[in-house]
């Protein structure tokens, strides 16, 4: 009568279906005495089971509301080279700190084909640079901070001796340059760049880190380009002149961007929305 009252069943409906459990399991669960029943050693194995299920069944109603709210699972953001390393690990650490279940999978890649994959459905969204045009993507748009790219020189570079204030990118074909990594998406960026204007870039050395290029570039290996943030961190560990890059490629704002946002996960939106979304 009690276990009836509790699970909100008539009294004729719960011994229905403590027969058909019964019936079913082909074993007498419950011995039924004058004075009510109690429960034969089946029916405590039974009882155990089902306690633990129940655990189970609570357990998994958590993980799943865990999901629901983003923060479980792995989410895959692509970013270009300058987001990857400058801007998202001081924007995702305080995000990722409150989701402690919540894997994060960085992938680099160049603007262009992270907007590209975004159009064609094959990821969530990323950042990028300015670079991309929603003209030529399907896809949201938003700037979210400045990354301009600058010419970083040695002190005795001619350039710096002649007092140049900007310098266009075009001027700079005939001269040895530092690059980063074979693979690096801002170095494939600025290559291509160059294809465009008919040349190769001259790279003398490739190194895998910022601080690396500005290290070269200060003991006079050569010329290189980064952005403006990076090359002011490492200027003064390093010296060397920064010079403006006057082409528009090089005027360029980090930008997150996304197809649908009713579509994206909800660890997605989460994310988005820290760092500055406004769907």
């Amino acid at each position: 009568t009690q276990g009836a009252a509790r699970a909100h069943l008539a009294l004729a409906s719960a011994s229905e279906r403590l027969r058909s459990i019964e019936e079913d399991a082909g074993v007498q669960l419950l011995e039924r005495r004058p004075r009510g029943v109690v429960t034969t050693e089946a029916g405590e194995a039974l009882a155990h089971h089902a306690r633990r299920i129940l655990q189970q069944q609570e357990l998994l109603r958590s993980e799943l509301s865990d999901f629901a709210r983003g923060s479980r699972g792995t989410l895959v953001f692509y970013a270009s080279t300058v987001a990857l390393t400058e801007y998202l690990p001081r924007q995702f650490a305080p995000w990722l700190a409150t989701r402690p279940r919540l894997r994060v999978d960085l992938k680099e890649r160049t603007s262009s084909e992270i907007a590209s994959a975004i159009a064609s459905g094959l990821i969530e969204a990323g950042i990028v640079s300015d670079v991309v045009k929603k003209s030529e993507f399907d896809i949201h748009i938003q700037p979210v901070v400045k990354d301009h790219l600058v010419l970083i020189a040695p002190l005795s570079h001619h350039l710096v001796k002649e007092g140049r204030k900007s310098v266009a990118f075009n001027d700079l074909l005939n001269e040895q340059f530092v690059g980063l990594a074979s693979g690096n998406a801002l170095q494939d960026h600025i290559a291509e760049h160059a294809a465009r204007a008919g040349r190769d870039i001259a790279l003398r050395i490739r190194m895998k880190t910022f601080e690396g290029v500005c290290e070269m570039v200060s003991h006079g290996i050569g010329v290189g380009i980064l952005p403006i943030g990076v090359a002011r961190r490492y200027k003064r560990q390093h010296p060397c002149q920064i010079i403006p890059l006057t082409d528009d490629w090089a005027q360029r704002h980090l930008c997150l961007c996304w197809r649908d946002w009713s579509q994206l996960s909800p660890p997605m939106r989460s994310l988005l929305t820290h760092l500055g979304a406004k769907p």
